[in-house]
């Protein structure tokens, strides 16, 4: 009987925990609770940030243009959330956006809204409305909570019990799996997710962009020359990613109503 009890339990917390993507509204698994991922989050970012100097904003224009990409990609979003309903989502994100000097072609987002564009993706993006398509798609990993999703699979896996807003932060096991949630120490950033997170994310992204005035229509030809920055690849069974093909694909299938959202900012 005890064990029943503990079975139900369990499953009560677990439909609890099921929420629905914005937009797309997938039903997904968030154990954690969204201020321990935040609080986690700001933690790794702050010694991200020591180890990795930001090029400021004010000597360089790059700089400048990642935070102005940024704050009208967010500005555009807090707007979609607070019109419809999910404000609450959020209220409590602390928007950051930073250009740091990396030779990799990179960007990251994590929980509570601290972004990362590494200065190597710059010759790939080549315009502003190019790196609004890289932005918006990591903005749309958080918005999605895709971090949460992961971690909490994680946890699951490795039989760690989450109750309320336990100090996960203080668990060696579960900080281990935060981290390899979001890929830091190895790639940070975009080799952390899934195919299926990825997909969601380039159509979040997607429509992200085309909210904040830019022309979504760009997102085909950079993730084109996207394709073009790497060697051989692996199958797509093989890899996290979508396929550079698969990606593609689901661009042009999207654009239609990614455009339905575009207004050119005069």
């Amino acid at each position: 009987m005890k064990k029943t009890v503990l079975l139900v339990t369990a499953g009560l917390g677990l439909i609890a925990a099921c929420t629905r993507v914005p937009i797309t509204g997938r039903s997904q698994l968030n154990l954690i609770p969204e201020s321990q991922m935040q609080s986690m989050a700001l933690q790794e970012y702050k010694t991200f940030l020591t180890e990795n100097k930001a090029v400021s904003p004010t000597v360089s224009k790059d700089a400048e243009m990642v935070k102005r990409v940024g704050n009208r990609i967010a500005n555009a979003v807090t707007r979609y959330m607070t019109e419809h309903k999910l404000g609450n989502e959020v209220a409590n994100y602390q928007w950051e956006f930073n250009l740091v000097n990396n030779k990799e072609v990179n960007a990251w987002c994590m929980p509570g809204g601290k972004v990362v564009v590494y200065t190597g993706l710059l010759p790939v993006t080549q315009n502003e409305t190019a790196l609004s398509c890289v932005m918006g798609h990591e903005i749309a990993h958080a918005i999605a909570r895709h971090g949460n999703e992961r971690m909490s699979q994680g946890l699951i896996a490795q039989g760690i019990q989450v109750a309320g807003a336990v100090a996960l932060n203080r668990n060696p096991q579960a900080q281990n799996i935060f981290l390899q949630s979001f890929g830091v120490g190895g790639n940070l950033g975009l080799s952390a997710f899934s195919r299926q997170n990825e997909l969601e994310a380039d159509h979040l992204g997607l429509i992200f962009m085309a909210m904040a005035g830019y022309n979504p229509q760009e997102a085909v030809p950079f993730w084109q020359r996207m394709a073009n920055t790497g060697g051989q690849k692996p199958p797509e069974l093989l890899s996290t990613h979508p396929s550079d093909a698969r990606r593609v694909a689901q661009l042009q299938q999207l654009m239609p109503e990614a455009m339905k959202y575009y207004q050119p900012v005069k």
